[in-house]
């Protein structure tokens, strides 16, 4: 045949046949010779990066995690490591740079720093033979999602948040995924910066089409496509999420920017987080209206985290009463000083219970010592829920847990804490289970034997025991072969490619037993084995195997357990938190000589003999000079400061306005 003609063949059908032209054609074996010329694993990094453009990989290649191409490069130059390269395919040979996986978080915190998103691509499948290894972004690392502990601020939230605006009102939504806080509120535009200002949020998500944002936006902006933020989409995934009907249960159902903004965070956690939207349980809905206002430029005037003379946060209001002993309790601090009470009955409730904790000298000392013994239980019972934690983070957990009832103890019968006591509730099937399941003093890894307690599975102690008794076994042969062959240098070892053996050194080999099958030359011994030998290594190896996957997934499981328990957990923690910076508050009153304010729905602000709670920190030798103020609408409205400068005229306005602001957190005041 020929071109496009044909011929009629027997049956009666005619069949017209059309070759490629010749450059068609070289085109076709050209390609298919690229794709054979690129090695397997090459082709599957080339697929996962096409999904990740803008982010740096992180491949998994056994004990390492290596960046490809450019990607390549970069993490060498901001890494500051040596850029190297890979054959992957018939010649071809790639940029690589790489780092030990035992290392990746020290790594990943200069890169996030530095403003770079990292995907995390792992093994899914175990090597077998000399098949491709199943590989999987499992998360995408972005400055508001960081999980690691060591990359985390102890006292401070990680919020990712979302703003969208619209006809001069905006939505925002945060999350911090380390302590399962969600929370959506839909304010006036002209109160987006003070809220944000009060967030500092590590990272903002933002529909693409909204306008570049302004030096105001104080974080790394995300774009993200217009339809996440599209009310119909947002308010879907949200019901979705929480496998509801209706969103009037979490109070943002007539709040449509709210529901925008929080469904665009549920998007982009399941695109960057697959692990971490099973821990949010909860959103909680809530109103600018409830608090004082305090904008930026007031924050950065009164030095309330951060003092501007030295751009860190010793010299901040507080750093000077921030005298919490829990990482949980120094974060509601600082939520508590960014929302100053507008509700009297409420700062009341909070001073009272100050008030018992200063007088009662002796029950302070005790919840101040046992607080001392606590862990992070916000962040450890979110890293159970999200899958990531250690068996030594279970047993923190657990101490911390034990705790509780202590300190329930020291609360109880008194009346200011009665709404306190009401929250904090003991947790006695959590710590049970751990107590039963988990070793005290677990090893690191799982799947070790270090980490699942005698008693807690018959099946697991069972091959525990046939893999003890066959220990022994192989520790008592060396001595029954020296004595049987009289060889005294004889000895039984084992490594993991042969595997247990006899060695004998070559002076003695005229006397190795008919019975033993060689297994290995060395230079200077011969190795050998029996059927006895290889009968108890079969024993050992298999059990051992069983026994790794078997506690691992006992551990799974008892993480499961726990995490069935977390919004008990997180309400446990919450009532710590309360506890901790109101006992806090005592300890600061008692060692500053604080006072109770009282406060009114008055016109008038009176203070006598007020002073500035940092500077008098400062003024250690001379003291601080106190001062009056007396200030009311009808009769005092105004105050004329006179004096050279340095003379104190911004000192005496400053120390007006923290006096006012520590009263609304609920703390005495100096």
């Amino acid at each position: 045949m020929k071109g496009h003609k044909g011929r009629r063949p027997q049956g009666g059908a005619l069949y017209f046949f059309r070759f490629p032209r010749s450059s068609d054609f070289s085109k076709i074996v050209l390609m298919k010779r690229l794709r054979e010329a690129i090695a397997p694993i090459r082709r599957q990094y080339l697929r996962i990066k096409q999904k990740y453009p803008q982010v740096i990989v992180f491949f998994r290649l056994g004990d390492f995690y290596e960046a490809f191409d450019d990607d390549a490069k970069t993490v060498s130059r901001e890494l500051e490591l040596v850029l190297t390269s890979r054959e992957m395919g018939r010649g071809q040979r790639f940029p690589m740079a790489g780092i030990p996986h035992h290392a990746l978080d020290g790594y990943l915190a200069r890169l996030i720093s530095k403003g770079y998103k990292v995907a995390i691509c792992e093994q899914i499948s175990e090597p077998r033979g000399k098949g491709l290894v199943e590989r999987e972004v499992i998360r995408v690392v972005t400055p508001g999602t960081i999980v690691e502990p060591e990359l985390l601020e102890l006292k401070a939230n990680n919020y990712l948040v979302a703003v969208i605006v619209a006809e001069g009102q905006a939505g925002v939504g945060y999350i911090d995924i380390t302590t399962s806080e969600f929370g959506t509120t839909q304010l006036s535009s002209d109160h987006l910066m003070p809220e944000l200002e009060r967030l500092q949020p590590s990272e903002i998500l933002l529909p693409q089409s909204h306008p570049s944002p302004d030096s105001w936006f104080p974080a790394p902006v995300t774009r993200l496509d217009d339809q996440w933020f599209e009310l119909e989409v947002a308010h879907q995934l949200l019901l979705e999420h929480f496998e509801v009907a209706s969103l009037e249960g979490y109070g943002c159902a007539h709040l449509p920017l709210a529901i925008r903004a929080a469904g665009s965070i549920i998007y982009y956690l399941a695109e960057t987080q697959k692990g971490a939207l099973a821990q949010l349980t909860r959103l909680s809905t809530y109103s600018t209206e409830s608090f004082m206002l305090l904008d930026p430029q007031t924050r950065r005037n009164l030095e309330l985290f951060q003092s501007s003379r030295f751009g860190i946060s010793g010299g901040s209001l507080l750093s000077v009463i921030d005298l919490t002993k829990t990482p949980m309790g120094g974060r509601l601090l600082k939520r508590w000083l960014g929302q100053p009470l507008l509700d009297i009955k409420r700062i009341n409730q909070r001073q009272d219970a100050v008030e018992w904790f200063q007088r009662d000298t002796a029950s302070r000392g005790q919840v101040l010592n046992l607080l001392n013994q606590l862990s992070d239980l916000e962040r450890l019972t979110s890293r159970v829920r999200a899958g990531i934690a250690t068996p030594r983070e279970l047993i923190s957990l657990r101490r911390s847990l034990e705790i509780v009832p202590q300190l329930k103890a020291v609360l109880e019968g008194e009346p200011a804490l009665a709404w306190l006591c009401s929250e904090l509730k003991p947790c006695a099937e959590v710590g049970d289970l751990l107590a039963q399941a988990i070793i005290d003093e677990p090893t690191t890894a799982v799947g070790e034997g270090g980490v699942i307690k005698w008693g807690f599975s018959a099946e697991l102690d069972e091959l525990r025991s046939a893999s003890r008794n066959a220990k022994q076994f192989l520790a008592d042969l060396e001595r029954q072969e020296r004595e049987k062959t009289g060889i005294k240098s004889l000895k039984v070892g084992y490594n993991r490619v042969f595997g247990y053996y006899i060695e004998v050194t070559s002076p003695h080999l005229s006397r190795v037993p008919p019975h033993y099958i060689r297994k290995q030359t060395l230079v200077g011994a011969e190795r050998f084995f029996t059927p006895e030998l290889k009968e108890y290594e079969s024993l050992i190896l298999n059990a051992e195997e069983r026994m790794a996957e078997l506690e691992s997934a006992l551990f799974r499981q008892v993480c499961r357990q726990v995490a069935a328990w977390g919004e008990r957990l997180l309400d446990i923690a919450s009532a710590l938190a309360q506890v901790d910076v109101l006992s806090a508050f005592a300890e600061l009153a008692v060692r500053n000589s604080y006072t109770r304010p009282k406060l009114t729905q008055d016109d008038a602000i009176e203070i006598l003999a007020g002073r500035h709670p940092v500077v008098e920190r400062v003024l250690t030798d001379e003291g601080f000079v106190p001062n009056d103020t007396y200030l009311a609408n009808q009769e005092a409205q105004l105050i004329i400061l006179t004096g050279p400068n340095m003379s104190g005229k911004s000192t005496y306005l400053r120390q007006v306005a923290l006096i006012v602001l520590l009263a609304q957190i609920g703390s005495f005041v100096p």
